[in-house]
């Protein structure tokens, strides 16, 4: 339908086209984590409720997508999956019920798998005391080899 407005005329229909993305990094991250990726929706509620989101590069639904569409390298060369407090907030809060943070987890584990975990952190004193002691058990659990 075409219509006019100001002398302009303009296209108001649309046309949305559907694809299927198969994504074998996803896969194993599900395989890894029991996380079915493909069942997010983006909505965005996890990097939301995230405490460590500020001091990641990529969000937590970001790095979903990235996976969803099998976009290793960016993945890991992030510093998210070393950020990660592992909490669960994201998982909680997920309403589709994706187990996010054992998807990150996943994420670690193929790196480390894969010896990409040569990229270490790089927080100042500052940040460091900032961190709940949670994370920091946490990140010597991640990184420890």
């Amino acid at each position: 339908m075409l219509k006019e407005k100001g002398g302009l005329s303009y296209n108001t229909k649309m046309e949305i086209e559907t694809m299927d993305i198969k994504s074998e990094f996803a896969e194993r991250i599900s395989e890894i984590s029991g996380a079915n990726l493909f069942k997010c929706y983006q909505c965005g509620k996890c990097s939301a409720g995230c405490p460590m989101a500020e001091s990641m590069d990529i969000l937590p639904n970001q790095i979903v997508r990235l996976a969803q569409l099998g976009q290793w390298d960016e993945i890991q060369n992030s510093n998210t999956p070393w950020i990660c407090a592992a909490c669960l907030a994201c998982s909680v809060r997920c309403p589709r019920g994706i187990q996010i943070a054992e998807a990150i987890e996943a994420v670690r584990q193929i790196c480390l798998r894969n010896r990409n975990s040569e990229r270490r952190l790089g927080l100042s004193d500052e940040q460091i005391k900032e961190l709940p002691p949670i994370a920091i058990i946490s990140a010597y659990r991640k990184i420890a080899e």
